[in-house]
């Protein structure tokens, strides 16, 4: 398989390319409604787009305020270390903005991925669109 080429965008350049995937991942796999999945921050947000032979496979963006969110893996390319490239290129923009923290909306099934890459889980499960997830935060070096 080739090497996926990831870049940071901004939502002009990403919408295009990242929307099919994040209907496909959310919406379709998640039940994630269609309404909940576009919101007013991607307009503001750094997008992460991996892509393969012009193929969209992983996306995930970064608010201003640190926010990171809408991480998601095409079902192939899953459990191959594209999520984690793509947080950790997220993670980078962060302190290369000069934030002092990352946070996100982890999914309780995914817990322990965020916390091998320094998330620690702050505060009790909830529910957003119908899924259980959790408050994680990071620390960033200044």
């Amino acid at each position: 398989m080739p090497e996926p080429r990831l870049a940071l965008l901004d939502w002009a350049q990403a919408e295009a390319r990242v929307m099919p995937l994040r209907i496909e991942v959310f919406v379709r796999e998640q039940g994630v409604p269609l309404e909940m999945e576009l919101d007013e921050f991607d307009p503001v947000s750094v997008h992460a787009v991996c892509e393969v032979d012009g193929e969209v496979v992983g996306t995930g963006r970064l608010l201003p305020d640190g926010h990171i969110g809408r991480l998601a893996v095409a079902r192939a390319w899953r459990g191959k270390g594209l999520g984690a490239r793509m947080l950790q290129a997220l993670v980078a923009e962060a302190v290369r903005r000069g934030l002092t923290e990352v946070v996100l909306h982890a999914q309780v099934q995914a817990e322990a991925f965020y916390a091998r890459h320094g998330f620690v889980a702050d505060g009790p499960v909830f529910d957003e669109a119908g899924i259980a997830h959790r408050v994680m935060r990071r620390e960033l070096a200044a």
